[in-house]
């Protein structure tokens, strides 16, 4: 990722983790276009944009758009003047994946971004369904965020697919099954799928102005919660980002067994999902027995961490609790009991001509749409694109025991299975490697109060894919602002490519192969 310093008006490093470098740089409107140009040619992609309300500060809205690059992490900042309808250069004809960020970017705050001539902007509303007027921007600085603001949702204006035989199937938002709400919404002929669009923003639950009434020792547990199935994820991407703020060292032991949490959720989702899946295509067998497999993960979680979900291990400055001195012996004896029944079943699902039949050449995800589009994670890997920054940008202890990246090359609903089973084999490797080099010590080192105004980045691979929080510091102790971001805002517009021509029974199938959070995207 190579810049023109002289371009740019450079500010000092962007405090990150150690596993990225990162450089933080203001640009003006031409300098914002053309670096994003820059790192597309790159090979660069688009981590996430987000907006804030600087007016009490300089009298500024900004804008900014954090990019992964082979060198780690670019942060562009774009400036506005304090005016009537704040706009800047829409991204979204260099990278695709803007576009929704942006229209949730205008619902939250009121900036608008501009296409350039020819290019028309897609002004719909996302996040807003209801909740608030058009009026009104809930993250601005004069919002009093306790206040209810009802309002009438209007209509949404769905694409529509015109044609002999062409009708439309209308599902959710609210589902027969115990999931989140999205609408999802067919154009179809027969059975076969033409087109899909999704409508999300049903889970928006404000927690980026959540943050701000929460000092930054208590951050973390919020964090935890944007997403429960990647509690540990979340959470240690916060701690991340305070504790390079305020210059923490997390102690040895603590990053070992931090590894080891995040490792158990990517089991935990893993083996739920492969059980989900055989039940998505009429084999209830693999549900019951992933099912048992996953009780017995998260039975062992409740004694080696003191919770089956852990949503509040990973705090500032290390864990919460420590092993029990049985934890190890017992943790040893579920893997391999995992790897021997793991590997039962996949060869149960590979020899299953029903399964396989559902599986191959289902929801196909080309290669070059998903680049081109900005697939993170393991959609990503499933379709070919080497992407795993556990492999790519290792941090501690990922820079001393290696993992690799698992690839497929098919990118469909199969490919995506044969990812998550050799992702299970993996984590079990890595596990046993972090339990024979699990040092002694303390697990919590004191985080202070950073300073005001600073802002840190923090990123971890999560069992999805990556997940960015952005944490800037307010006085005495307080979060000013703090955006967090998974990788289902990049991979759920995939589905609407996954689908298209395959028949509407497939879609559920479809859909739990990427199995995206609801939640996690609208925040």
């Amino acid at each position: 990722m190579t810049l023109q310093p002289s371009a740019f008006l450079e500010h000092p490093r962007l405090p990150l983790p150690a596993n990225l470098s990162a450089t933080r740089i203001c640009a003006d409107r031409e300098q914002w276009l053309n670096c994003a140009e820059t790192l597309r040619e790159s090979g660069a992609r688009l981590l996430t944009l987000w907006g804030a309300d600087d007016r009490d500060r300089d009298g500024h809205f900004r804008i900014y758009a954090a990019y992964l690059g082979r060198e780690g992490v670019l942060m562009v900042e774009h400036a506005m003047e304090a005016m009537v309808g704040p706009a800047y250069p829409s991204l979204a004809a260099i990278f695709p994946v803007a576009q929704r960020m942006q229209r949730a970017i205008h619902d939250l705050l009121g900036i608008a971004a501009e296409e350039g001539p020819g290019n028309e902007a897609d002004t719909r509303g996302w996040l807003r369904h209801g909740g608030w007027p058009e009026t009104l921007f809930p993250l601005c600085r004069d919002v009093d965020g306790s206040r209810q603001h009802p309002n009438v949702s209007a209509p949404y204006p769905f694409v529509t697919v015109e044609g002999s035989g062409v009708h439309e199937i209308a599902v959710g938002p609210v589902h027969a099954g115990t999931i989140e709400p999205g609408h999802f919404r067919f154009s179809v002929v027969g059975e076969k799928m033409l087109r899909l669009e999704a409508r999300l923003g049903y889970t928006h639950k404000g927690v980026a102005k959540l943050f701000e009434t929460m000092p930054q020792s208590s951050g973390h547990r919020l964090a935890a919660r944007i997403s429960g199935d990647s509690a540990v994820a979340f959470s240690w991407a916060y701690c991340a980002a305070l504790e390079s703020l305020a210059g923490t060292i997390c102690p040895p032991r603590a990053t070992l067994l931090r590894a080891l949490a995040l490792e158990h959720e990517r089991l935990a989702n893993h083996l739920g999902d492969l059980g989900a899946l055989g039940n998505d295509a009429g084999f209830a067998f693999g549900l019951t027995h992933f099912s048992r497999l996953k009780e017995d993960l998260l039975r062992i979680n409740s004694i080696a961490f003191g919770a089956r979900y852990l949503l509040d291990y990973a705090i500032p400055g290390g864990v919460a609790v420590d092993f029990p001195a049985r934890a190890p012996s017992l943790l040893l004896n579920l893997y391999s009991e995992l790897e021997t029944s793991v590997a039962n079943l996949r060869s149960i699902y590979d020899e299953h001509a029903g399964l396989q039949d559902r599986f191959r050449g289902t929801g196909r995800l080309e290669q070059s749409i998903a680049g081109k589009l900005g697939a993170m994670g393991l959609v990503a890997r499933a379709s070919g694109i080497a992407s795993d920054l556990r492999v790519d940008h290792p941090w501690p202890p990922y820079d001393r025991i290696a993992t690799k990246c698992i690839l497929q090359s098919t990118g469909d609903v199969a490919a995506r299975v044969q990812v998550r089973f050799d992702e299970v084999y993996e984590s079990l490797r890595f596990c046993r490697a972090l339990l024979r080099q699990l040092p002694a010590g303390p697990i919590h080192a004191l985080v202070p109060d950073v300073v005001p105004y600073q802002l840190g980045l923090g990123i971890i691979e999560s069992w999805r894919g990556p997940v960015l929080i952005s944490l800037e510091t307010g006085p005495h102790g307080s979060i000013r602002r703090c955006h967090a971001h998974d990788s289902s805002w990049q991979n759920w517009p995939l589905i609407e490519y996954a689908v298209i021509g395959d028949i509407v029974p497939d879609f559920p199938l479809i859909n739990k192969s990427f199995n995206l959070s609801y939640s996690g995207q609208d925040g």
